[in-house]
């Protein structure tokens, strides 16, 4: 008997969140991402800052973690199909390490602008 749609939509919210656990055991970078978070949501909340701030802490929170997520994904996938160092598979790799390094500078100016007047 096949499944129902709900079900097939609920049992893919449980692979989207395996695939979040996975991430976070298996990449340092994942963890590190995570701690932030954690902190950046505290500071917001100690300073208690606005809703439109909050809605630009949300964007460059998830920012970060999908280009790190995809980046992740591009990495092992390359690894999978090319085990041996290829030029063509470094660039690939080196720019999707790019779009997470351009991500995370957004989120700290991000970051910055926001709290840096709360700070001082």
């Amino acid at each position: 008997m096949e499944k129902s749609y709900i079900s097939k939509r609920l049992a893919s919210f449980g692979y989207a969140f395996n695939g979040i656990a996975a991430f976070l055991r298996s990449e340092p970078h994942a963890r590190i991402h995570a701690v932030a978070t954690v902190v950046v949501i505290a500071a917001g909340c100690w300073y208690r800052i606005a809703t439109p701030e909050w809605l630009w802490i949300i964007l460059a929170v998830a920012l970060v973690w999908i280009t790190e997520m995809l980046n992740t994904v591009i990495e092992k996938t390359m690894d999978h199909l090319s085990p041996q160092l290829h030029p063509k598979v470094k660039f690939i790799k080196d720019v999707a390490a790019g779009a997470v390094l351009i991500a995370a500078i957004a989120a700290i100016i991000i970051g910055a602008v926001i709290f840096i007047p709360y700070i001082f």
